[in-house]
């Protein structure tokens, strides 16, 4: 399996691919030139939806409104699907020219460098390979983690302290979000509105909702985010851990532990099977995410081995199925809501592991290969198309 630093990337939202990729880009052009002047060209799926994601926005947020962006929708024969064309210029003159290519999961490869796969970094590809190995060194799954990568710690603190400033800027936002859809911010309403009569469970629901809306609000904004494991699915294990934290007083160096055991359950899911809404439905990211958060709660609660699997096993279970069909193309409807339905469910996942985990039947490796092989059965209409289901048929009110 690769590195969490893989898995959980910050960025810019809505997608890694389309926002994240072309900010990185921009990023190292600039870095490289810092007194030119650029012209991007946008070509294939950035040319086509690269309006819908922001992908000019954030380019010009990191190199000036004076960067020219051009949209090429029918370029053909591209070396990848998404992929920019770069011209560098001083004093009125070309003095370099670029292609590169954003490859997915906010990474960039320019082209003539080697498109290989990043480096394997942990050896065992299987859940029960990882348990038996904790058995056998009396570990836990953190533990596993900082011996196979010493720095995923002090990456994991800067992926917690993101996550956390994210929640407390989409607390604050208010008005519509882009893209047309005339969708209102909703968190902080969520955040600031108890309810009448409001009973301890509704307070929690309300505000793991809250952050939870916080930060895909944030995501669909174009604002900066941590892929958890993706940018669609980026809301879930924030919200769980910002409310852990907030109500029940676990330190940053606890949920950064919880984070490491549910980035090794996210790596099995991206290894194994698929966090793409493309490839297999929303069921792959946000299903993925809830499965994550379980396990992140269980570890944070210091729960066996046996327990933390039986987590993730539930929180994956009952997503198997869910379609991606973002109305629009635009990560907001129903895409938000979803997010903080499944950080609700990552903890009660977690509530049914306390008590049943000796009873199951079913194992993580087990319902993993099942969710990807349902994600292979559904219709293309239903992977990140908005050719069926509520983006066919949604028509506003």
């Amino acid at each position: 399996m690769k590195s969490l630093k893989e898995l959980y990337r910050i960025g810019a939202g809505p997608s890694s691919s389309h926002s994240m990729g072309p900010e990185a880009a921009a990023l190292k052009l600039k870095e490289l030139y810092p007194r030119a002047k650029f012209k991007i060209t946008l070509c294939g799926s950035l040319a086509l939806t690269g309006k819908g994601h922001g992908t000019d926005a954030v380019i010009k947020r990191v190199l000036g409104d004076d960067a020219e962006i051009v949209f090429d929708c029918k370029s053909e024969n591209l070396s990848h699907p998404n992929t920019m064309i770069i011209s560098v210029s001083e004093d009125g003159k070309e003095i370099a020219s670029h292609t590169v290519l954003s490859v997915g999961g906010g990474r960039i490869v320019f082209e003539g460098e080697s498109l290989a796969e990043t480096p394997e970094v942990y050896k065992l590809n299987s859940f029960e390979e990882i348990k038996q190995y904790l058995n056998d060194n009396e570990m836990r799954l953190p533990d596993y983690v900082f011996a196979v990568e010493p720095d995923a710690k002090d990456y994991l603190t800067e992926v917690w302290a993101q996550m956390r400033a994210t929640i407390k800027e989409g607390l604050n936002a208010e008005g519509e979000l882009p893209g047309g859809l005339g969708v209102v911010r909703k968190a902080k309403y969520l955040w600031q509105s108890k309810h009448i009569g409001e009973t301890a469970e509704i307070a929690e629901n309300r505000m793991i909702c809250a952050f939870a809306f916080a930060t895909s609000e944030q995501n669909a904004a174009g604002g900066r985010v941590v892929t958890a494991p993706t940018c669609g699915s980026c809301g879930v294990i924030p919200a769980v851990m910002y409310y852990m934290k907030k109500q029940h007083k676990f330190t940053d160096e606890q949920i950064v532990r919880a984070l490491a055991a549910a980035g090794v359950v996210g790596n099995l899911i991206k290894t194994n099977a698929s966090i793409s809404g493309a490839e297999c439905g929303c069921q792959a990211e946000i299903g993925s995410a809830c499965s994550m958060a379980a396990a992140g709660l269980a570890e944070l609660y210091d729960m066996d081995i046996e327990q933390i699997e039986y987590a993730a096993e539930i929180a994956m279970e009952h997503h198997l199925g869910l379609t991606c069909d973002p109305v629009n193309g635009l990560v907001q409807i129903p895409c938000i809501e979803r997010n903080a339905v499944a950080a609700m469910r990552a903890i009660n996942a977690v509530n049914i592991a306390n008590f049943l985990t000796y009873t199951r039947k079913v194992s993580l490796d087990t319902i993993i290969t099942t969710m990807y092989e349902t994600g292979r059965d559904l219709s293309g209409r239903y992977r990140e198309t908005s050719e069926g289901g509520l983006a066919k048929l949604y028509r506003g009110k």
